[in-house]
């Protein structure tokens, strides 16, 4: 059997199992690993995925290149908080400028001559410099170790270190990228306080853990050890997520994720939002790893990250109900508001499953708010024909990006996971399709077939 004949028999089980199924040698081990991050696990293919999971035939229904450039509008104009920035440029990174995105396949370091500036890519460019001229006024006009904007969070300002890496990766502009790069690393491993065990906070004002880490920190940390061949920084990027894995997994919940631990003001509950911000975070690092020089060198630590990712996906698909709309917090039944975005997995698509709903025409939405909303649930009229988009491009319904227990009305992640996964979809038809790759596809647990 050849390993197109092991992948093509073995993708049911591995679907079906949180680790890559032991009867496989290395090299099929690995194979079923790049094609799951490459293809079908990247953060944003989730939606897509499960309407391939459960019926024959994908949905042909999709967003015209004039609704996307609506959404693509409503992103910037709704993208100003630190991690608004680097979901934004991520976005955008995939969708406009894939050749820069580590999910394109191509060896890692990117070109470091920029051919054809794709308007994705100035976008991305443009924003590396407006953080990296404004970081000394955000930081009072200090010195050494300090992150690239002023923010409570330790973390979040990390989600643009990419772009501004890039920014210095293709030599853009005068302004001294490699030093913002630089200091905002040393804050991160020098400055920032950590648990007890070594994982950095994801706040500036006391030691605290939160799922959203894992998008916005080992990312950068990969990223940066893959463009300067620093390995040890590679597997510090492991080692976070692996230490944040420890700490907010609940093995009483089906390893669904907690959202807050340790310090006060924690969150037990398991926000479904929290568990995409993980998942996506490991898969980035994944790609980032497996285009890198330190591919052959990292097969234990990937073999996890993609397990680890699966045992989140088994865990959400696990308590979603026959509406394919993620609840707020995933097991909580009193919850009633579900978030509708767009499954990047930030699952910040916390909510939609599948292409199909997503585009899912219909002429108005309704929201209903959890207990903690107050005043009433707007309705949204969607004069734009399909249920789930407003006339001028925003995605709805969906949670207030800056209080997560109350419903919004414009979200800047939700307008980039509309991005990611449409860029997601075109790598799967790229790549020729599960139906005329002949893949056998079989649902997780708790997903219908």
């Amino acid at each position: 059997m050849d390993h197109g004949d092991k992948i093509r028999a073995g993708f049911s089980t591995v679907l079906l199992s949180p680790i890559f199924p032991p009867e496989h040698d290395q090299e099929t081990r690995r194979l079923l690993q790049r094609m799951y991050s490459a293809h079908f696990l990247r953060p944003s293919c989730w939606a897509w995925l499960a309407i391939m999971l459960s019926t024959t035939r994908v949905s042909s229904e999709s967003l015209t290149s004039d609704q996307l450039d609506s959404v693509k509008d409503r992103l910037a104009e709704a993208a100003q908080k630190s991690w608004e920035l680097g979901t934004r440029a991520q976005a955008l990174l995939e969708y406009d400028a894939r050749t820069y995105s580590v999910f394109s396949g191509t060896s890692l370091p990117p070109p470091s001559t920029v051919a054809d500036t794709t308007d994705g890519l100035s976008a991305v460019f443009d924003m590396a410099e407006a953080i990296v001229s404004d970081r000394a006024s955000s930081n009072g006009n200090i010195d050494g170790p300090q992150p690239l904007m002023k923010d409570g969070s330790a973390a979040d300002p990390a989600s643009n270190g990419v772009s501004v890496l890039l920014a210095n990766w293709t030599g853009q502009g005068s302004l001294d990228y490699a030093g913002a790069a630089q200091d905002q690393l040393d804050y991160l491993l020098k400055n920032v306080s950590r648990s007890s065990d070594g994982a950095i906070s994801h706040r500036v004002s006391q030691v605290q853990l939160w799922s959203d880490f894992v998008y916005m920190v080992p990312p950068f940390l990969a990223y940066y050890g893959v463009l300067t061949s620093n390995e040890s920084l590679v597997t510090e990027a492991y080692n976070q997520i692996k230490l944040y894995r420890d700490h907010l997994r609940d093995t009483d919940a089906n390893n669904l994720w907690k959202h807050v631990v340790l310090g006060s003001g924690i969150d037990e509950g398991h926000w479904s939002t929290g568990n995409g911000w993980a998942a996506a975070g490991m898969l980035r690092v994944l790609a980032t790893i497996q285009n890198s020089e330190f591919d052959g060198s990292f097969s234990d630590q990937k073999d996890d990250l993609a397990s680890w990712t699966l045992e989140i996906h088994s865990a959400m698909y696990d308590v979603v109900d026959d509406t394919n709309i993620f609840r707020n917090y995933a097991d909580d039944e009193d919850t009633s508001m579900m978030v509708l975005r767009l499954l990047s997995w930030r699952l910040r698509c916390t909510g939609c499953l599948s292409r199909k709903a997503l585009y899912a025409s219909g002429s108005t939405s309704s929201f209903a708010p959890t207990s903690t909303t107050s005043g009433a649930s707007p309705s949204s009229t969607v004069p734009s024909g399909l249920q789930h988009f407003t006339a001028d491009g925003w995605l709805t319904p969906v949670v207030n990006p800056h209080s997560y227990g109350n419903e919004g009305s414009e979200s800047a992640e939700g307008q980039a996971f509309v991005l990611m996964m449409q860029a997601a979809y075109q790598d799967w038809v790229d790549a020729g399709s599960p139906e005329t790759m002949g893949y056998a596809f079989a649902p997780p647990p708790g997903v219908p077939s």
